[in-house]
């Protein structure tokens, strides 16, 4: 199913997007050295519930995973980059943690996910993973919007990842959403252009290039959740909301530093 939001939609879009940018630079801000994974979840709990929104996490089960998720965020820490199920376990110096995560309000879905390091350690590789990731999300969002195809996303992805020297898996990507969470069209992070869809004003998408240091194959850990690279290497993951506009695409779950 692709949605096209009405203009009050649209509005709606704008207010949960709004509130996933908040309470992700919070996390972000209140994850230090020493913070535990469950308290993440905990937090994000309590900011969804304050707000009146919907968790997507909570009862999320897909045909991928084992079971409803459960959680209120995904947490996925150094060699996991998808669906990372918080657990009992504390960030040290040098982390690197991506947070994804995806709320409801006034029945209208937005998803973003942010990777960053843990404390004052700036691994050079970690930073060029990342760097590359928000590099790729933005050359996305730089072509996306009327008449553009969903190909020429995917591409804009794949160049930079691919120049980057990444190794690029296409099982998950980006996708629709908006009454709720995954939705088509499918966002691979390559691909070639002048493909696929042909964007129209009043869709939404969730952009996420994501990318492993020197794999494309992913394992799940016992959780039947957490995805993790084959290898044991670093990942990272960005991923922002973006409503086709008339003129282009806007971005809904842009982060305001504190």
């Amino acid at each position: 199913m692709i949605e096209i939001l009405s203009a009050t939609e649209l509005a709606r879009a704008r207010e949960t997007g709004a509130l996933v940018a908040h309470i992700l630079q919070t996390l972000k801000d209140r994850a230090t050295v020493g913070t535990n994974l469950l308290d993440i979840d905990r937090w994000a709990k309590d900011m969804i519930l304050e707000a009146g929104a919907v968790s997507c996490y909570v009862d999320y089960e897909p045909s991928f995973g084992r079971g409803p998720f459960g959680h209120y965020i995904c947490t996925s820490v150094n060699d996991a980059v998808l669906h990372g199920r918080p657990r009992d376990h504390t960030l040290a110096d040098g982390d690197l943690l991506t947070l994804d995560l995806a709320v409801s309000t006034g029945g209208i879905a937005a998803d973003s996910a942010v990777s960053f390091l843990v404390g004052s350690a700036r691994p050079a590789e970690s930073v060029a993973l990342i760097d590359a990731t928000e590099r790729a999300l933005a050359a996305a969002i730089a072509v996306a919007g009327p008449g553009a195809r969903i190909g020429d996303l995917s591409h804009a992805i794949g160049t930079v990842l691919g120049e980057a020297g990444y190794p690029i898996n296409t099982q998950f990507g980006g996708h629709g959403i908006g009454s709720t969470m995954h939705q088509d069209p499918h966002v691979t992070n390559t691909g070639r252009p002048g493909r696929g869809y042909t964007l129209r004003p009043g869709l939404l998408l969730a952009l996420e290039p994501w990318v492993m240091v020197d794999t494309d194959e992913l394992v799940t850990d016992a959780d039947g959740w957490t995805l993790r690279s084959a290898t044991g290497c670093r990942t990272a993951h960005s991923e922002h909301t973006v409503a086709i506009t008339d003129d282009g695409a806007e971005i809904l779950t842009r982060r305001t530093a504190a």
